[in-house]
């Protein structure tokens, strides 16, 4: 059953100014709707939502012909850059703004946490807003009290629930207005960014609440961020917006591989050069991503082992000098960590003046499928200054793929490692 349905929708603003605010547009707008019995002839002009660019016309379409469906008990992500239209399809969805065009229809309360204090009255208590956010939902005084407990305890802010909100630091004010959104039996729940502002502890505990309200009661939930792992673990589907638009509707997986692609500004290969610094005690003047046979390569089998090659400027000996390598995903994820100290301490003093070559290998069926990011950092555990250790960052990225046939690219993990089910 389809428990909400955009339908055309679309959103036009006008930059700087609210509704047309000079008289002849005013005019014009009125005489050709309510006398001519025509359509806004504004609808006809603007430019798409970029922000990176200056546009042409004082109208931009925040949102333009959004049409797809959501069913009930689905947990949709709704994935983009600042700007693309989320926050303004979650408002028009919760009523806080209507559509320029189209309709959205819905079956059932829907409870809106869009921005940080979003339906509280500041100089309201905790308490009270409880029973104001319940009244607007729809709910009886008895049904409020009912679940009141239970909110102030998934909150925990008890110890201020009869202080007014106005007092209430940003993370307490979430928290609060969270768990009024999750614990009032909303027939939809509207989850905007907000959670980005609470704890760590706070995030992992709205996860799992979201995940009990879909799974386990059957409920509908729209989830807005930019966290792809809180994404992926609480999302089956996803909507991709870009500009407006909606560009991509599919498995979440799928759309967060395509946002972090879109997303990823830092254009790095399977080489990276430096640019020499005679300045410089220490510095990394290569690094490469090769083959078992010593060959460039950016795309490798699981069943291939990948070597690190790093070329380096040493002008002079540099005491405790060691290496630090991290490898991520797409999403920033920290997949493996490689220090030079791990078999032999301070085995980078031994490197010869010159240009000399360090190697790391990363042996096959250790990593699974996916796209990593190289990081490399170089630095003296003796910090008493005078020589100048070099910090590159993100050099180089490569692929993997996993070419089994049963297997395939579909299975998930950190780790293509494969296990020898003996039987005894």
């Amino acid at each position: 059953m389809s428990a909400i349905k955009f339908e055309n929708i679309s959103k036009q603003y006008r930059l700087g100014l609210v509704s047309t605010r000079t008289l002849s547009h005013d005019l014009n707008r009125w005489y050709q709707m309510n006398i001519r019995r025509k359509e806004d002839p504004y609808l006809k002009i603007g430019d798409v939502n970029d922000r990176a660019t200056k546009g042409d016309s004082d109208y931009v379409w925040a949102l333009r012909d959004i049409n797809f469906e959501v069913q009930q008990g689905d947990v949709l992500g709704i994935i983009g850059k600042n700007g693309a239209g989320k926050s303004t399809l979650l408002k028009i969805l919760s009523k806080v703004t209507a559509p320029t065009t189209g309709t959205i229809k819905a079956r059932g309360r829907i409870a809106s946490l869009l921005e940080v204090g979003t339906g509280f009255h500041p100089e309201m208590t905790g308490r009270e807003n409880i029973y104001m956010n319940g009244a607007i939902m729809g709910m009886t005084k008895a049904e409020i009290t009912r679940k009141l407990d239970e909110i102030v305890d998934f909150s925990g802010v008890e110890r201020y629930i009869d202080t007014p909100t106005k007092r209430y630091s940003s993370g307490m004010t979430v928290r609060l207005g969270f768990a009024i959104a999750a614990h009032l039996d909303p027939e939809i729940l509207v989850v905007d960014e907000v959670l980005a502002v609470g704890d760590a502890e706070f995030q992992k505990k709205a996860i799992g609440k979201m995940q009990d309200v879909s799974k386990g009661e059957g409920r509908t939930v729209l989830f807005v961020s930019h966290n792809m792992a809180s994404l992926r673990s609480l999302c089956t589907r996803g909507i991709l917006l870009d500009k407006g638009k909606v560009t991509f509707d599919g498995t979440i997986d799928r759309v967060c591989d395509l946002y972090l692609k879109d997303s990823n500004n830092f254009d790095a290969s399977s080489t990276w050069i430096g640019i020499p610094n005679n300045q410089k005690d220490f510095q990394l003047l290569k690094a490469e991503i090769l083959n078992a046979e010593g060959c460039e390569e950016h795309n490798f089998s699981c069943d291939e082992d990948i070597v690190m090659r790093m070329t380096l400027s040493v002008r002079s000996k540099i005491p405790g000098i060691y290496g630090y390598l991290d490898l991520t995903k797409e999403d920033g994820t920290v997949v493996l960590v490689s220090d030079s100290n791990d078999f032999i301490f301070n085995k980078l003093e031994s490197l010869e003046l010159g240009q000399p070559i360090v190697e790391l290998k990363f042996p096959k069926r250790t990593l699974g499928v996916g796209t990593y990011f190289v990081h490399l950092n170089f630095t003296s555990s003796q910090n008493f200054g005078g020589f100048n250790v070099d910090s590159p960052g993100q050099v180089c990225k490569f692929s993997l793929y996993d070419e089994t046939t049963y297997r395939g690219n579909s299975r998930g993990g950190f780790f293509s490692t494969v296990l020898d089910w003996k039987i005894q």
